[in-house]
């Protein structure tokens, strides 16, 4: 989870950063990914507003962690790998998870389980035999120095 959340960083998007990791059987990490525009499209050309005009909201322009993760993995077999994500997916992520055949979505916050969307997800990942967990973290934080007498 840490991983994902530490990709969630290199977002642009000034509300929402999230991240995601896919990993094998073996914890091996497959691939990874983060909010953010298509390879080409300029962070500074597009908009990151979250409410107005449709097209000037982030909403039609930003790939999801989640998708971002499946397609970085550039064909890589995730069959059976599982996904951690800071934030549960969405219900158009889930149907890319489930694609992919990732049997396990490990999430850290579900905070839009009422919307139609994470419902929809749930619905999906049920039927497809796609197991759920939340992440219990042991730890709250975890701390990175860029310091070299640290190393």
């Amino acid at each position: 989870m840490g991983v994902a959340i530490l990709a969630g960083k290199r977002s642009k998007d000034p509300s929402t950063q999230v991240g995601a990791c896919i990993v094998d059987n073996d914890n091996k990490i497959l691939s990874q990914g983060y909010n953010g525009l298509p390879i080409g499209c300029s962070d500074d050309e597009f908009p990151w507003d979250r409410e107005g005009d449709a097209l000037e909201t982030k909403y039609p322009y930003v790939v999801h962690a989640e998708l971002n993760a499946i397609l970085n993995s550039r064909g890589s077999y995730l069959h059976g790998a599982k996904i951690y994500v800071a934030l549960f997916p969405c219900n158009e992520c889930a149907k890319a998870i489930i694609q992919a055949g990732i049997k396990e979505v490990i999430y850290l916050s579900d905070k839009y389980a009422d919307t139609a969307p994470v419902k929809a997800s749930k619905r999906m990942f049920k039927a497809a035999g796609v197991k759920m967990t939340k992440l219990e973290p042991k730890l709250k934080n975890i701390n990175i120095s860029f310091d070299i007498n640290d190393i």
